[in-house]
């Protein structure tokens, strides 16, 4: 069994994954780090998610810290930006730099991450933000496998439906909540929180 470090955004973009991942011969221990995901209502409800799943399959689930200004602060300047544009750039290097500090003191040497999974997401920004984190992190080693590929885009549609998970409307910040309509935004405001944080 190969140990793997899995930085997970959400449920939906994890469960096929870490089904491959079991199924060949690897052995994950997810890390949930998304200090992007506004508001905290919609970060507890994906976190929720994941951790239920996560135990269903018998899998070690990290929380990372939910500091939700300190990654604003990672992006100042850049709330205008596109998406795929800088500012998601900065936020790949933030979480992943992230993952791979963790990574190094769970001495895990490999790591990935769902992000590359998401069709909406610029693969060649993620590949940038892991090798720069491997970079910082001695011992470690950046799985830059592209998730969407060999059934995995299907197999996750399918999971979703057949685990009923809350699948997420936008990427996570409010940035990305722009391309949303106007009802959608405030529903998502609204949110009860489903438990502290």
């Amino acid at each position: 069994m190969t140990d793997v470090l899995v930085h997970c955004c959400c449920a939906p973009c994890s469960s096929a994954i870490l089904e491959w991942l079991l199924q060949n011969s690897y052995r994950p221990t997810l890390f949930y780090f998304n200090p992007n995901i506004f508001p905290d209502s919609e970060y507890l409800i994906r976190k929720n998610e994941l951790t239920r799943y996560a135990q269903e399959l018998n899998i070690r689930v990290i929380d990372g810290d939910y500091d939700h200004a300190k990654w604003r602060e990672a992006v100042k300047g850049l709330e205008m930006e596109p998406e795929r544009g800088a500012r998601c750039q900065v936020c790949f290097n933030y979480r992943l730099t992230e993952t791979a500090r963790v990574a190094q003191k769970e001495k895990i040497e490999l790591f990935t991450t769902t992000l590359a999974s998401s069709r909406w997401k610029d693969i060649e920004q993620i590949k940038h933000a892991g090798q720069l984190a491997q970079s910082l992190y001695p011992g470690t080693r950046f799985w830059d496998k592209n998730w969407r590929k060999g059934g995995l885009q299907q197999r996750r549609n399918e999971l979703l439906k057949l685990n009923g998970f809350y699948n997420q409307l936008y990427c996570g910040c409010e940035f990305s909540m722009r391309r949303l309509d106007a009802e959608t935004c405030q529903a998502i405001l609204q949110q009860d929180k489903p438990q502290e944080l």
